[in-house]
């Protein structure tokens, strides 16, 4: 006998009710070493509709590309957690206020472009989608991950200064569709 689908099987409509105190957007203090950035963004299914009922969690180093985990071996920055979750509010906006990260190494030798690890979670989504972002007017060409991405699909991984903010940038990740943000199988 086949059985649909349960609330604890997928993520919404109910992650709202007990899990909020689990939100964490302000990954750095005011004073953090570092250039503080805004990230600002939006969740869209492959129409391009808003998801409201999502989950975005991100990971990535300090400023001087030091993770805030044991296994690095250096000490991270004081007052840096390096690890942020924020549901979709109505309009499937997320945000968090960070510091931009450093450059860290690449298990194929040299280093990285400064990026942020980026877990997704929503409705229908039976297992998290994992993804990057890049910051605008960064040189992103000697980036071991990025370059194995087709260059005409790069661009969703790329986050846009926001002509609005000074140290913000947006950057939209979407679900499915003809702008479908490249996912990495892990």
């Amino acid at each position: 006998m086949l059985f649909g689908l349960t609330p604890s099987q997928t993520v919404g409509p109910y992650l709202h009710i007990g899990f909020e105190w689990l939100n964490m957007t302000t990954l750095a203090q005011a004073d953090t070493p570092g250039e503080t950035v805004m990230i600002s963004g939006q969740l869209v299914d492959a129409e391009g509709i808003a998801v409201p009922d999502g989950v975005i969690e991100i990971w990535q180093a300090d400023a001087q590309g030091v993770y805030a985990h044991a296994e690095d071996g250096r000490e991270s920055t004081p007052g840096f957690s390096g690890f942020g979750r924020c549901a979709t509010d109505a309009e499937g906006r997320f945000q968090f206020f960070t510091i931009k990260p450093g450059r860290v190494p690449a298990i194929s030798g040299g280093l990285q472009a400064p990026h942020i690890m980026v877990n997704v979670l929503a409705r229908g989504l039976l297992k998290q989608l994992v993804t990057r972002m890049y910051f605008p007017g960064d040189e992103h060409s000697d980036d071991f991950v990025l370059k194995q991405v087709p260059a005409a699909r790069r661009a969703s991984l790329i986050a846009r200064a926001d002509p609005h903010k000074q140290r913000s940038v947006l950057w939209q990740i979407a679900l499915g569709g003809d702008n479908e943000t490249v996912f990495f199988e892990i």
